[in-house]
C-alpha cells in the first residue's frame, strides 16, 4: 500500500475535519473551558445552596409532656467545635397550642416540624412529623434527631451515675478503632477507577462523532464524495485515510478531555489540601497504569472509530448521520456505566466484551491490580475488533449499491404511508430498527410478564415478537409472503429438517456442557428462569415453549429479519447477522452459542428451501425435546441415556458429536438434492 498517497489523503481529511466548527467545539472548547467553568460553578453553586440551608431559620413546634426538657435541649447553646458547626441554625419553638392542625401547619409551611411525646409505659415516647418533600422539613428533622440523640445519651449517662455504676465500664466494655491500611495512592486510585473509564469512552465516542459524520455522510452531503471516488486512488487507501483521521482526531481529544479532567482533580485536590490534611501522594507508582490507559486510549480509539464511521456511512446527511449516532451512543454509555459497579472482576470473558474491557482494564490499574493476561486480551480484542470493522467498513465502499441508493437501506417506518410503494420486503434500516425495539420491549415489558404470569407471561413474549414486526410489514406495505417466507416445498425438506435437527441435540448437548462448566452462574440462572415458569400442564408448556416460539421466533428472525437483510447483503452476511441476532435474543452467556448455530442451521434450510415451514417443524421438535426432559427426566433418561447426564466424559461427547455430525450430514445431502436456493445471492 502506498504511504505517501495515505499520508497525502490524511492531511486532506485533517485539514477538512479542522476546518469544522462542531469538531473544534468537541475537541477543544468543551474540554479546554467548559469542564473547568462546569466544574467550578458547581462547587460555587453547591456552596451557595449549602451555606444558604445552614442560615436558614427553622420553625419546630413541640408538644410533649416532658417538663420541656427537649425544649431547653435545642435550644442550648453547644460549646466547641459542635458550637461552630450550630451558629447558622437558627432554631424558633413555635408554641404548640397555635398550631391546631399539624398537617395542615406542615403542608402550608408554617412550621417545618412538629414534635409529640406523651408518656407510656414509664417513658417518654416522642413522634417527629416532618415533609421529606420540602427541604427545610427534612433538614430540620435531622437537626431535630441529632438532639433527640444528644438528649438520650445525657439520659442515659445521668442513669448510669446516679445507679452508681462505672460510666466508661459501662459505656465503653470494648475498644475499636476502624485502620484503613489502603495507602493514599490506592485509594485515590480507587476513586479515579470508577470515574475516569467512563469520562475517558465518552471523551473518545464524542471525539470520534463528528469527524466520522463528517468524512462520511458530510461528503455525501456536500456532493464531495463521487469525486474523491473518482480520484487515482483504491477505496483502501482511502478508507485507511479516513479511518486514521477519525482515530487520531478521538486521541487528541480523549488526551485533551484527560488533561482537563486531571486540571480539576489537582485543583480540587489543592484546595481540599489546604483546609484538611489529605497526606501525600506518590504519582510515580501511577506511572504503570497512565502506560496502560494511553495504550487503552489507542486500542479502543481504533475500535470505536471503525465502529462509528460504519454507522454513520449509511446516513445521507449530517442530520440523519447524527440520528443514526445516537443510540450507539446510549449502548457505549449503558455500557460505559458498568466501571461504577462494585466488586465486577475483569475474566477472561469480560476481557473479550467490547467497552466493558475497557472500563474495568483501567479501574483495575488504578487499583495496582495487574494482570498482563487480561492486559494482553483487552488490547488485542480491540483492535481484532477494529479490524472487522474496517473489513465491514471496506464493504460499504466497495458498494455502490450502499454507497448512492436514496432508498433500498433507508427507514421507511417514519415515511408517510400513503407515499410507500407496495410489495417487496423491508429495508435493512427498518429491520433494525425493528430488531432494537423488540428487544427492549422484551426487556421490560417481557420480563414483567413472565415474572407476574408466569407460563402465559412468556406466551405474551412470543405475541410481541409476533405483532411489532407484523405491524411494520403492513403499515410499509410489504409482500407478506415475500417477507415471512411463505412458500410451498417438497415433502423431503421436512425430512431434512428433521435430521439436521436431530443431529443437532447431541453436538447441543456437548456445547451445553462445555458452557456449563465455564459460565455456571449464567446455567443456574437460566435453569431457575426455566424452571419457574413451567407448570403442571405439559400440554400448556408444548404450546407455549415449544410451539409458539417456532411459529413467533421464526417469522421475526428467519422471516422477516433474514429475506430483509437477504435482499441487502450476500446470503452468507445475511445468515451471519440473523443467527447473531437470535443468539443474542435469548440474553445469556451460557445459551448465546447453543441458540446461535440453532439459528444458523434454521437459516440454512430456510435459504436452502425458500420456506420458512421446515425450520418452524424443527424449531418446534428442538423445543419440544426440552419440554420432555423436563416433564419426564426418567422416562426421555431410560430411552436415551447419553443424551440426559449432568457430567460427559470424553469419549462419550466425540460419540455424540459424530452421530450429530452424521445426522446433519444426512439432511444437508437431502437439502442438497432437493430445491436450490430461491434467490440468486450466493454463499
Amino acid at each position: 500500500m502506498n504511504t505517501k498517497i495515505i499520508r497525502t489523503l490524511v492531511k486532506k481529511e485533517m485539514l477538512d475535519v479542522f476546518r469544522d466548527k462542531k469538531t473544534m467545539i468537541m475537541m477543544v472548547l468543551v474540554p479546554v473551558i467548559l469542564y473547568p467553568l462546569i466544574f467550578v460553578g458547581a462547587m460555587q453553586f453547591m456552596s451557595f445552596i449549602s451555606s444558604s440551608m445552614e442560615t436558614q431559620n427553622y420553625r419546630i413546634a413541640v408538644d410533649a409532656k416532658d417538663g420541656d426538657a427537649f425544649i431547653h435541649k435545642l435550644t442550648e447553646q453547644p460549646a466547641g467545635e459542635e458550637r461552630s458547626r450550630k451558629e447558622t441554625e437558627i432554631i424558633t419553638i413555635v408554641d404548640a397550642a397555635a398550631v391546631p392542625d399539624y398537617e395542615t401547619a406542615l403542608n402550608e409551611e408554617s412550621i417545618d416540624v412538629y414534635v409529640s411525646g406523651q408518656l407510656r409505659e414509664g417513658k417518654m415516647q416522642y413522634d417527629v412529623y416532618y415533609l421529606s418533600s420540602v427541604t427545610n422539613s427534612a433538614y430540620a428533622a435531622n437537626i431535630v434527631m441529632e438532639a433527640f440523640d444528644e438528649l438520650k445519651e445525657e439520659m442515659t449517662r445521668q442513669k448510669i451515675q446516679e445507679a452508681g455504676m462505672d460510666l466508661h465500664e459501662i459505656l465503653e466494655p470494648i475498644a475499636y478503632e476502624k485502620k484503613d491500611t489502603a495507602s493514599n495512592e490506592q485509594s485515590l486510585g480507587s476513586i479515579m477507577g470508577s470515574i475516569l473509564p467512563f469520562m475517558l469512552i465518552i471523551s473518545l465516542l464524542m471525539g470520534t462523532m463528528y469527524p466520522a459524520i463528517d468524512t462520511t455522510a458530510g461528503e455525501r452531503e456536500r456532493g464531495t464524495l463521487e469525486t474523491i471516488l473518482t480520484l487515482p486512488v483504491t477505496n483502501r487507501q482511502l478508507i485507511v485515510s479516513k479511518f486514521i483521521t477519525v482515530a487520531l482526531i478521538g486521541m487528541i481529544s480523549a488526551l485533551l478531555n484527560i488533561l482537563s479532567m486531571g486540571g480539576i482533580a489537582l485543583y480540587m485536590y489543592a484546595i481540599m489540601d489546604m483546609q484538611t490534611d489529605m497526606g501525600t501522594f506518590d504519582m510515580g507508582k501511577f506511572a504503570p497504569a497512565v502506560l496502560v490507559c494511553m495504550l487503552s486510549v489507542f486500542a479502543f480509539s481504533l475500535f470505536i472509530s471503525a465502529v462509528t464511521m460504519c454507522v454513520t456511512s449509511f446516513a445521507k446527511s449530517y442530520k440523519e448521520a447524527n440520528n443514526y449516532i445516537t443510540p450507539l451512543m446510549l449502548v457505549v454509555m449503558f455500557i460505559g456505566y458498568i466501571g461504577f459497579i462494585p466488586n465486577l472482576e475483569l475474566t477472561q470473558s469480560m476481557a473479550m466484551m467490547p467497552v466493558a474491557n475497557i472500563c474495568l482494564l483501567i479501574k483495575n490499574m488504578l487499583a495496582f491490580k495487574v494482570d498482563y493476561a487480561a492486559i494482553a486480551v483487552v488490547l488485542i480484542s480491540n483492535v481484532a475488533y477494529a479490524v472487522i470493522a474496517i473489513l465491514f467498513l471496506s464493504k460499504i465502499y466497495d458498494s455502490e449499491a450502499i454507497l448512492f441508493s436514496e432508498q433500498k437501506g433507508s427507514l421507511q417506518l417514519f415515511e408517510k404511508r400513503s407515499n410507500l410503494q407496495k410489495g417487496g420486503v423491508p429495508t435493512a434500516a427498518d429491520v433494525w430498527f425493528v430488531a432494537a425495539l423488540t428487544i427492549l420491549l422484551i426487556l421490560y415489558a417481557g420480563s414483567l410478564l413472565q415474572v407476574k404470569f408466569g407460563l402465559a407471561g412468556v406466551f405474551g413474549t412470543q405475541l410481541i415478537l409476533l405483532l411489532v414486526p407484523l405491524a411494520l410489514v403492513i403499515y410499509t406495505k410489504r409482500d407478506i409472503r415475500q417477507t415471512y417466507g411463505f412458500a410451498r416445498t417438497k415433502v423431503s425438506a421436512f425430512i431434512g429438517g428433521v435430521f439436521m435437527i436431530t443431529g443437532f441435540f447431541p453436538i447441543n448437548i456437548v456445547l451445553a456442557s462445555g458452557l456449563m462448566k465455564l459460565f455456571p452462574a449464567s446455567t443456574d440462572n437460566v435453569e431457575t428462569a426455566f424452571a419457574g415458569i413451567m407448570g403442571d400442564n405439559i400440554c400448556a408448556a408444548l404450546l407455549v415453549i415449544a410451539l409458539a416460539p417456532a411459529v413467533c421466533e421464526e417469522m421475526l428472525f428467519r422471516g422477516m429479519i433474514l429475506h430483509s437483510l437477504k435482499a441487502r447483503y450476500r446470503a452468507v452476511s445475511a445468515i451471519a447477522i440473523t443467527s447473531v441476532l437470535f443468539g443474542f435474543y435469548h440474553m445469556s452467556l451460557v445459551k448465546f452459542v447453543p441458540t446461535g448455530l440453532l439459528g444458523l442451521v434454521l437459516c440454512y434450510v430456510v435459504w436452502r428451501t425458500g420456506s420458512i415451514y421446515p425450520a418452524m417443524l424443527m424449531h418446534f421438535l428442538n423445543n419440544a425435546y426440552s419440554v420432555m426432559v423436563s416433564y419426564y427426566p426418567e422416562q426421555v433418561g431410560r430411552v436415551l441415556p447419553m443424551l440426559c447426564q449432568e457430567t460427559l466424559s470424553f469419549s462419550d461427547g466425540m460419540i455424540l458429536c459424530g452421530a450429530g455430525l452424521i445426522l446433519l450430514g444426512i439432511g444437508g445431502g437431502i437439502f442438497f438434492r432437493g430445491r436450490r436456493p430461491a434467490s440468486a445471492d450466493s454463499v
